[in-house]
């Protein structure tokens, strides 16, 4: 029996790991149509975009600092009940960044006309970041740094609040900040649009509804 238990119980954490990748891909997918819709930056990749157009510094540079921040963040607010497993959070967003890569290969230059067209192409994005998020979040594996902090945060400052309800704070949060130190240093609002609101603000509600659908499927090949 134990040997029967072990091997399912690998054959669980290796689909962990593959919905853990779907996940990503998902979230991948949504910023390839989020660039497309030209409404503004993804809310997580806001504050990295205006750092970088303040210092002149590669955005990917910015994204890996800012990112780092994050995590710093978590470790502050958990302690010793950080993970140190968790600063593989950074190889992972590197990872990210070549799925983003890819699928913005695989949309190409597809947008639909007019600004109905791009709010569309909005609501697609809003709607594949959702999902990947429920999905690879609800792995329990490491945690892309945005997502690890507002975790951290949930756990240790919002305990009566749901993880999507606190994204949705966070997320808000990141996009302000933006628009402070954008208005701040280069006297005008650089990549943050009303798609950067709009999601920052949706894709955490529309979540709820996803995980309703998701989790189960998650809890029944993975746990």
């Amino acid at each position: 029996m134990n040997g029967i238990e072990g091997k399912l119980n690998i054959g669980k954490f290796i689909n962990r790991i593959i919905f853990y990748i779907i996940g990503l891909f998902f979230i991948a997918i949504g910023v390839a149509f989020s660039v497309n819709s030209q409404l503004g930056v993804s809310p997580v990749n806001s504050l990295p975009y205006v750092i970088s157009e303040i210092t002149g510094k590669d955005l990917g540079t910015m994204v890996i600092v800012v990112f780092s921040i994050y995590i710093l963040i978590q470790i502050l607010l958990l302690r010793k009940e950080f993970k140190w497993i968790n600063l593989t959070q950074l190889v992972f967003s590197t990872i990210f960044g070549y799925f983003v890569d890819f699928t913005k290969h695989i949309v190409g230059d597809f947008a639909i006309p007019t600004y109905l067209g791009k709010l569309t192409m909005l609501a697609i994005s809003i709607v594949f970041i959702a999902i990947g998020v429920c999905i690879y979040v609800n792995t329990y594996l490491v945690n892309m740094p945005m997502e690890g902090m507002t975790a951290a945060v949930q756990k240790k400052v919002f305990k009566n609040k749901s993880f999507s309800d606190v994204k949705v704070i966070m997320d808000c949060l990141a996009v302000f900040i933006g628009i402070i130190l954008s208005f701040t240093f280069l006297g005008r609002l650089v990549g943050i649009r009303e798609g950067t609101i709009l999601s920052a603000v949706l894709v955490g509600k529309v979540m709820k509804p996803i995980q309703k659908l998701i989790i189960p499927t998650i809890e029944k090949f993975c746990f």
